[in-house]
């Protein structure tokens, strides 16, 4: 039991540094919409999300901003309520996710935006810029998938 509160403590702290170090080192040294370019299919590209995923709600008021910390609040505490509760969860998966939704949660309290920097792009095709929550966020949920739909039944 020890092990694996250890294991979900550091993987939340991880991933919430990791995404508060990169979002400190766009806002320091990156311009607004200016885009650096790392290769062919990277770049940097500082973003300020007031919405959702893919800016979902950005244009929606200011409303939105406590919306979404009450939402990443509830979701923060059910999953905790999970781990809790649950013996024999994939506590990795959630650990991922709790540790991507603290980094957003921080930004939107602290700055009313989520601080996106990270733009991956073949020729003419842009994806959404994220960050490093997103990608955490995005690993967790791929490993619930997993762990849902794999036949060996394995807790992630």
């Amino acid at each position: 039991m020890f092990k694996k509160n250890l294991i979900i403590f550091a993987i939340i702290i991880l991933i919430f540094l990791l995404d508060l170090i990169s979002k400190n080192y766009a806002l320091n040294d990156l311009l607004i919409n200016h885009s650096v370019i790392i290769n062919n299919y990277l770049n940097l590209t500082l973003a300020f999300n007031y919405g959702a995923a893919f800016s979902f709600l950005s244009d929606a008021g200011g409303w939105q901003r406590w919306f979404f910390v009450i939402f990443s609040f509830l979701v923060i505490f059910i999953i905790a309520y999970i781990l809790i509760n649950d013996k024999d969860t994939q506590y990795v998966a959630y650990s991922f996710v709790i540790g991507g939704a603290l980094g957003n949660l921080y930004d939107r309290i602290v700055y009313g935006y989520v601080i996106d920097f990270i733009e991956i792009h073949y020729n003419n095709f842009y994806w959404p810029i994220f960050n490093i929550a997103d990608v955490a966020i995005s690993i967790g949920i791929i490993l619930l998938l997993y762990s849902m739909f794999s036949n060996n039944k394995k807790k992630l």
